[in-house]
């Protein structure tokens, strides 16, 4: 299915002695990219309140726009790439300082703030439908980022991603593992399987906790809807997989101390997570409206700061570019199932998602997108730590 505009309308005839065309091509000129140009990852104008709509709203009002159909890209992903590889706002003067389309893919995913609106995420993204992540996502429905090293499709990358967490926290058949933020349960299942673990997974969203029961059915396995605040017990290992952007820079402290309480004093703790290269504290709107409320993503020093004297960090790996991969993987696979999917979630949402996917490949493949698996241990642990990298074995993904 292609993905351009439909209403066959040609891009407008801008009046280039406005305000709002010149500004924005200040910014683009810095970074290769033009209105109306001929370049695949070129904007093209369907509407001038394309303008109007940004300076009043920035980032909200761009992504609104975008879902508003005044405005497209044939590249869009490439469009984000090219924009966020250039400090824009640092490159003009003037009016073109104010923040443009950077500030939107600074993705400051998922911010919990506080116990009380812990659910609210998986309210309004995770429980969207689960035909809409099945469709999207591998076999085991791994809403993270999956491990090219050697994988040739997103099946593979996710399987060698579980085998590389499973391998990275040194499970052994009998452990109790705690999954902070289950997700369909596909680690948990993994593990399980494979290793002959017990798990616990929580999550906070209803329609995850539903099918990932139905997905370990027969296991050793448990899924709870809770908070992670809520928790009690002492586990083995402790993994969590795309969760920790949802905690916020302010409850840091407090979601270390609680995983320093479950975990035992000789076990492992891996934390993966997206982080940003700098550290923020605003948040994006648009993403903030319609994809992950409250979002935030955590910079090396945020995290490094909240393990002092908590943890100690025994392995700290980054693939992020590897995230560019997964979200083009789940944009195709969203694309060619959408014929199945439109009737119940509707254009302005195919809108909607496709500048979620591709906006966000172009933020990690920018390098601004970090993407981090960072193992710990307390500082009593008398084993020394080896860091595992390299291919996961793949036989045991096949047993």
């Amino acid at each position: 299915m292609t993905t351009s505009h439909s209403s066959g309308l040609t891009p407008t005839t801008l009046n280039m002695k406005a305000n709002g065309p010149k500004i924005i091509n200040q910014l683009f000129e810095h970074a290769g990219v033009k209105l109306n140009g001929d370049a695949p990852w070129d904007m093209q104008i369907y509407d001038n309140a394309f303008f109007r709509k940004m300076f009043t709203k920035w980032e909200l009002g761009i992504g609104e726009s975008y879902m508003d159909g005044d405005w497209d890209s044939q590249q869009l992903d490439e469009f984000f790439f090219k924009i966020t590889s250039h400090d824009l706002e640092q490159t003009v003067v003037g009016p073109a300082k104010f923040r443009f389309a950077l500030e939107i893919l600074r993705q400051k995913f998922f911010n919990l703030q506080t116990e009380n609106r812990a659910f609210r995420v998986g309210e309004q993204h995770y429980d969207i439908g689960n035909d809409l992540f099945e469709s999207m996502l591998d076999s085991n429905l791994m809403y993270s980022c999956g491990y090219w090293e050697h994988a040739k499709n997103l099946e593979e990358a996710q399987l060698h991603k579980l085998e590389l967490i499973c391998r990275k926290l040194e499970l052994k058949p009998g452990e109790r593992l705690l999954d902070i933020g289950c997700g369909w349960g596909g680690l948990a299942r993994y593990a399980a399987e494979k290793y002959q673990v017990e798990v616990v997974g929580i999550t906070i969203s209803k329609e995850q906790q539903k099918l990932a029961q139905e997905k370990c059915a027969g296991l050793p396995v448990t899924i709870l809807l809770t908070d992670y605040r809520e928790l009690t017990g002492e586990f083995d290992k402790i993994v969590s997989v795309g969760m920790f952007e949802h905690v916020g820079a302010k409850n840091y402290a407090t979601y270390f101390d609680v995983v320093g309480k479950l975990l035992k004093a000789d076990g492992l703790f891996l934390l993966h997570t997206i982080g940003n290269h700098v550290t923020e504290t605003r948040r994006d709107m648009w993403l903030d409206k319609y994809i992950f409320p409250n979002g935030h993503l955590p910079s090396a020093k945020q995290i490094s700061s909240a393990l002092e004297g908590r943890f100690l960090i025994d392995d700290w790996h980054n693939f992020g570019r590897d995230y560019d991969r997964t979200l083009m993987a789940w944009w195709d696979n969203f694309d060619k199932a959408w014929p199945t999917l439109k009737d119940k979630y509707g254009e302005r949402f195919y809108r909607m998602w496709k500048y979620f996917l591709l906006s966000s490949a172009g933020f990690f493949r920018s390098g601004q997108g970090q993407l981090w698996q960072i193992v710990l241990s307390k500082r009593g642990r008398p084993v020394t730590y080896r860091s595992v990298r390299g291919s996961p074995a793949i036989e045991r993904n096949q047993g």
